[in-house]
């Protein structure tokens, strides 16, 4: 059997070979966005081997009997989105689905969390493709451009033919949230967290997936405060199928991967299919291009673009910190005061 979680066996690489990581004490649980930009000198050169590899060893992939098992792999900044992961993660996606052999797919994240999210270092270092705040005047097409393809990423989840499970440790927060509930099936440790902190500013979920689990009422309590709660308190509200005590997350996991492997691909495929089509006739695609765009605005509106010259003053732990703890009015640009 094989694990997502820290001190498991990995999964072999998508197409390479897994190189060690020594983990880092990099901050990466909240979300940033990166867009298209003209390329630089260095971005028109062919990759070097090693950064070929590195790249290809982001996601994941083993084929174990019917199961496919696709892992997450950057655990030193617990498994944060970067321009790759999501394209890697949607090519292991459609490897699996294109394996007759195939018929469940279980996902899940190496090290300390499933996903922390957009890796906000890696974007504010100037290491990405492009600015997660455009100056002004900012372009919304060039940005809308740039998290659809992500967007469609994730939902290559949702899309795929046969089920695919996630398997949530640690934290599945910001974007990694928008990974975990395209999945068909979501299981969580009893203590691991869910949520859309930039829900407060700064972010609006692409995928819209809260809406379509949870009703209007429910995913507004979510997306109104930007809180995170834990695997039990998403099963109880319904967010998730099951959570478990950490010790009996991976034979819950396993138990329904092996059920479901029982079925034949065909009925997998119908049911999974038809269950969709009911979501998707309620205008889901519109839903995300709608919430794709606003999300590059929470980026450029006033509070966003306070947002920005914050944590470029203090640092994006510490902007992070008082967007998450309620403790700075974004649109006064100045800590709240209590009594107005």
């Amino acid at each position: 059997m094989v694990s997502g979680r820290k001190g498991s066996v990995l999964a072999r690489p998508y197409l390479t070979h897994q190189t060690e990581r020594k983990p880092l004490n990099t901050y990466a649980a909240s979300r940033s966005i990166t867009l298209l930009a003209k390329p630089r000198p260095q971005d028109t050169l062919p990759p070097s081997p090693a950064k070929e590899e590195e790249r290809m060893t982001k996601v994941l992939y083993e084929r174990d009997g019917r199961i496919a098992r696709i892992t997450l792999n950057r655990p030193e900044v617990m498994n944060a989105i970067d321009d790759e992961l999501p394209h890697l993660l949607a090519a292991a996606v459609a490897r699996a689905d294109a394996d007759p052999a195939v018929h469940v797919m279980v996902l899940s994240g190496n090290g300390p969390a499933f996903c922390a999210g957009y890796d906000l270092t890696y974007y504010a270092e100037g290491n990405g493709n492009g600015q997660a705040t455009q100056d002004m005047p900012w372009d919304p097409i060039q940005d809308y451009a740039f998290m659809w393809k992500n967007t469609q990423a994730f939902m290559s989840l949702f899309r795929a033919l046969k089920p695919v499970i996630c398997k949530v440790h640690g934290f599945a927060v910001a974007g990694g949230s928008d990974i975990a509930l395209c999945c068909d099936l979501v299981f969580m440790e009893d203590t691991a967290q869910i949520g859309y902190m930039p829900a407060r500013v700064w972010g609006c979920p692409t995928t819209a997936m809260w809406v379509y689990r949870l009703g209007p009422e429910k995913a507004k309590r979510m997306l109104f405060t930007g809180d995170k709660i834990t695997g039990a308190e998403a099963e109880q509200m319904g967010l998730i199928l099951k959570s478990t005590p950490a010790d009996q997350l991976d034979k819950a996991v396993e138990d329904m991967a092996h059920r479901m492997a029982s079925v034949p691909v065909n009925q997998l495929a119908m049911q999974k299919l038809v269950i969709n089509q009911a979501i998707e006739q309620t205008g889901l695609m519109n839903t995300q291009r709608l919430a794709t765009i606003f999300d590059g605005i929470t980026r450029h509106s006033p509070e966003g673009l306070n947002f920005k010259t914050r944590a470029e003053a203090v640092g994006w732990k510490q902007a992070v910190h008082e967007r998450d703890s309620g403790t700075y009015d974004w649109t006064l640009d100045r800590p709240i005061n209590p009594r107005g």
